[in-house]
């Protein structure tokens, strides 16, 4: 098993960008997809899309990111893809229920972010746990699902 203890840059990195390119040409850059909670990891184990199994193993000042390139050589390179994030987004009837909304979500250690009037909850596991415990709050007409971004993301 190949161990990665450093980054050694950005895929848009001037002079990896163009090596990249090259590689990306011969079939030769390998990804390993990582959902956005795991970015915070220093130390884990994965498996890139070719099916090399890899161990991570960063130091304290380092942090992954979307365009890492963990290995790069004239042969190859193993660059960090991360998933696209679904986010569920809501609006509240009004700022008393805005209010609870957003504590009941605090409660349940949601991940959350706000655009505008709009409270938007990062989906971790299946949507429908999600729209499950708000299903009181919709039936009631508390909140709505925001009709200009749907429940699919920003």
């Amino acid at each position: 098993m190949n161990v990665i203890s450093d980054i050694i840059g950005h895929s848009d990195q001037e002079g990896i960008r163009d090596q990249l390119h090259r590689l990306d040409h011969a079939h030769a850059v390998d990804h390993l997809r990582l959902p956005r909670t795991d970015l915070a990891r220093r130390r884990f184990r994965g498996v890139t899309d070719a099916g090399r199994q890899i161990a991570i193993a960063l130091p304290r000042d380092q942090q992954l990111f979307d365009g890492a390139v963990l290995a790069i050589d004239e042969t190859a390179a193993l660059v960090v893809r991360v998933e696209t994030e679904e986010w569920l987004r809501f609006v509240a009837r009004d700022a008393a229920t805005a209010l609870r909304l957003g504590y009941f979500a605090g409660n349940l250690h949601w991940r959350v972010r706000f655009e505008d009037q709009v409270l938007l909850i990062a989906v971790e596991t299946e949507a429908r746990v999600y729209l499950d415990r708000l299903e009181p709050m919709l039936q009631a007409g508390d909140i709505r699902p925001d009709p200009a971004g749907g429940n699919d993301g920003p």
